[in-house]
Protein backbone atom coordinates (compact mmCIF):
# COMPACT_ATOMS: atom_id res chain seq x y z
CA UNK A 1 0.00 0.00 0.00
CA UNK A 2 1.59 3.21 -1.23
CA UNK A 3 0.86 6.40 0.92
CA UNK A 4 1.63 10.07 -0.23
CA UNK A 5 4.21 11.89 1.31
CA UNK A 6 2.15 14.14 2.93
CA UNK A 7 0.27 11.16 4.73
CA UNK A 8 3.78 9.57 5.37
CA UNK A 9 4.89 12.99 7.27
CA UNK A 10 1.51 12.93 9.02
CA UNK A 11 2.22 9.20 10.39
CA UNK A 12 5.91 10.06 11.50
CA UNK A 13 4.49 13.04 13.18
CA UNK A 14 2.02 11.20 14.90
CA UNK A 15 4.48 8.27 15.54
CA UNK A 16 6.78 10.83 17.26
CA UNK A 17 3.75 12.31 19.13
CA UNK A 18 2.66 8.60 20.57
CA UNK A 19 6.51 7.63 21.34
CA UNK A 20 7.02 11.09 23.50
CA UNK A 21 3.26 10.41 25.35
CA UNK A 22 4.91 7.56 26.16
CA UNK A 23 7.81 8.10 27.58
CA UNK A 24 6.05 11.23 29.16
CA UNK A 25 3.55 8.57 30.60
CA UNK A 26 6.41 6.27 31.78
CA UNK A 27 7.96 9.42 33.41
CA UNK A 28 4.68 10.08 35.44
CA UNK A 29 4.40 6.23 36.38
CA UNK A 30 8.02 6.33 37.71
CA UNK A 31 7.61 9.65 39.75
CA UNK A 32 4.20 7.92 40.96
CA UNK A 33 5.91 4.89 42.21
CA UNK A 34 8.63 6.86 43.56
CA UNK A 35 5.60 9.15 45.68
CA UNK A 36 4.28 5.73 46.59
CA UNK A 37 7.33 4.64 48.03
CA UNK A 38 8.33 7.53 50.29
CA UNK A 39 3.97 7.56 51.52
CA UNK A 40 5.08 4.03 52.84
CA UNK A 41 8.09 5.44 54.86
CA UNK A 42 6.59 8.20 55.74
CA UNK A 43 3.47 5.84 56.88
CA UNK A 44 5.91 3.73 58.78
CA UNK A 45 7.73 5.94 60.41
CA UNK A 46 4.39 7.28 62.04
CA UNK A 47 3.48 4.23 62.79
CA UNK A 48 6.96 3.78 64.79
CA UNK A 49 6.66 7.33 66.29
CA UNK A 50 3.13 8.32 67.59
CA UNK A 51 0.82 4.53 66.97
CA UNK A 52 3.22 2.34 69.14
CA UNK A 53 3.57 4.29 71.75
CA UNK A 54 0.23 5.38 72.15
CA UNK A 55 -0.30 1.64 72.22
CA UNK A 56 2.56 0.85 74.85
CA UNK A 57 0.85 3.24 77.09
CA UNK A 58 -2.48 2.17 77.20
CA UNK A 59 -1.63 -1.02 77.72
CA UNK A 60 0.46 -0.09 80.51
CA UNK A 61 -1.97 2.11 82.31
CA UNK A 62 -5.41 0.71 81.24
CA UNK A 63 -5.07 -3.52 80.38
CA UNK A 64 -1.38 -4.19 82.63
CA UNK A 65 -2.87 -2.64 86.27
CA UNK A 66 -6.40 -4.88 85.36
CA UNK A 67 -4.30 -7.71 84.80
CA UNK A 68 -2.27 -7.30 87.86
CA UNK A 69 -5.06 -7.46 90.20
CA UNK A 70 -7.11 -10.16 88.15
CA UNK A 71 -3.55 -12.26 88.86
CA UNK A 72 -3.80 -11.29 92.72
CA UNK A 73 -7.26 -12.16 93.34
CA UNK A 74 -7.22 -15.26 91.56
CA UNK A 75 -4.23 -16.49 93.43
CA UNK A 76 -5.98 -15.22 97.06
CA UNK A 77 -9.01 -16.83 96.32
CA UNK A 78 -6.70 -20.11 95.28
CA UNK A 79 -4.88 -19.83 98.27
CA UNK A 80 -7.93 -19.48 100.67
CA UNK A 81 -9.98 -22.47 98.76
CA UNK A 82 -6.81 -24.45 99.46
CA UNK A 83 -6.61 -23.80 103.25
CA UNK A 84 -10.37 -24.49 103.44
CA UNK A 85 -10.08 -27.63 101.57
CA UNK A 86 -7.23 -29.17 103.24
CA UNK A 87 -8.43 -28.00 106.77
CA UNK A 88 -11.63 -29.76 106.12
CA UNK A 89 -9.95 -32.71 103.93
CA UNK A 90 -7.87 -33.29 107.49
CA UNK A 91 -11.16 -32.93 109.85
CA UNK A 92 -12.38 -35.80 107.91
CA UNK A 93 -9.02 -37.24 107.95
CA UNK A 94 -9.47 -37.70 111.51
CA UNK A 95 -12.62 -37.83 112.50
CA UNK A 96 -12.42 -41.15 110.10
CA UNK A 97 -9.24 -42.07 112.05
CA UNK A 98 -10.87 -41.76 115.43
CA UNK A 99 -14.28 -43.27 114.61
CA UNK A 100 -12.17 -46.28 113.31
CA UNK A 101 -10.03 -46.78 116.32
CA UNK A 102 -11.25 -50.21 118.77
CA UNK A 103 -11.26 -47.96 121.70
CA UNK A 104 -13.49 -45.30 120.89
CA UNK A 105 -16.02 -48.29 119.10
CA UNK A 106 -15.86 -49.84 122.11
CA UNK A 107 -16.77 -46.70 124.44
CA UNK A 108 -19.31 -46.04 122.24
CA UNK A 109 -20.88 -49.62 122.26
CA UNK A 110 -21.25 -49.22 125.99
CA UNK A 111 -22.72 -45.86 126.31
CA UNK A 112 -25.11 -47.00 123.77
CA UNK A 113 -24.78 -50.67 122.03
CA UNK A 114 -27.63 -49.65 118.93
CA UNK A 115 -25.36 -46.47 118.47
CA UNK A 116 -22.81 -48.59 116.11
CA UNK A 117 -24.45 -49.43 113.50
CA UNK A 118 -23.42 -52.41 111.64
CA UNK A 119 -20.81 -52.38 108.61
CA UNK A 120 -22.30 -54.14 105.60
CA UNK A 121 -25.90 -52.14 105.51
CA UNK A 122 -24.96 -49.16 103.66
CA UNK A 123 -28.03 -47.58 101.96
CA UNK A 124 -26.75 -44.51 100.55
CA UNK A 125 -23.80 -42.29 99.65
CA UNK A 126 -21.36 -41.92 102.81
CA UNK A 127 -20.22 -38.93 104.63
CA UNK A 128 -17.11 -38.80 102.91
CA UNK A 129 -18.77 -39.00 99.34
CA UNK A 130 -21.39 -36.56 100.57
CA UNK A 131 -17.96 -34.36 101.95
CA UNK A 132 -16.42 -34.79 98.70
CA UNK A 133 -19.81 -33.46 96.65
CA UNK A 134 -19.50 -30.17 98.74
CA UNK A 135 -16.41 -29.58 98.36
CA UNK A 136 -16.58 -29.82 94.44
CA UNK A 137 -19.57 -27.43 94.59
CA UNK A 138 -17.72 -25.00 96.68
CA UNK A 139 -14.45 -24.91 94.72
CA UNK A 140 -16.70 -24.31 91.33
CA UNK A 141 -18.38 -21.68 93.05
CA UNK A 142 -15.09 -20.37 94.17
CA UNK A 143 -14.11 -20.61 90.61
CA UNK A 144 -16.94 -18.82 89.11
CA UNK A 145 -16.52 -15.91 91.74
CA UNK A 146 -12.75 -15.31 90.35
CA UNK A 147 -14.15 -15.44 86.81
CA UNK A 148 -16.80 -13.08 87.55
CA UNK A 149 -14.49 -10.90 89.14
CA UNK A 150 -12.31 -10.75 86.63
CA UNK A 151 -14.60 -9.59 84.03
CA UNK A 152 -16.99 -7.80 85.22
CA UNK A 153 -16.88 -3.68 84.54
CA UNK A 154 -15.03 -2.08 86.90
CA UNK A 155 -15.43 1.55 87.15
CA UNK A 156 -12.66 2.41 89.01
CA UNK A 157 -10.41 0.62 86.66
CA UNK A 158 -10.75 3.01 83.49
CA UNK A 159 -9.13 6.87 84.22
CA UNK A 160 -11.03 9.33 81.70
CA UNK A 161 -9.39 11.07 79.55
CA UNK A 162 -8.77 14.85 80.06
CA UNK A 163 -11.03 16.73 77.94
CA UNK A 164 -9.93 19.72 76.47
CA UNK A 165 -11.54 23.13 77.36
CA UNK A 166 -13.57 25.69 76.01
CA UNK A 167 -12.19 26.84 72.79
CA UNK A 168 -10.94 30.35 73.13
CA UNK A 169 -13.59 32.73 70.91
CA UNK A 170 -12.17 34.63 68.34
CA UNK A 171 -12.92 38.94 68.47
CA UNK A 172 -15.47 39.98 66.30
CA UNK A 173 -14.69 42.10 63.33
Amino acid sequence: MSLSRKRQKELKRLRATAEDLWGDQQQVLDRANAVAREASRQLSALHHEEVVPRVRSGYESYVRPGLSQAREFASTAGDGVERALGSALGSVLSIGDIANDTRVRRAVERVSPKAVAPAATKSGPGFGAVLAIGAGIAVAAGIAYAVWQTFRADDELWVADDEPGPAPSSPAL
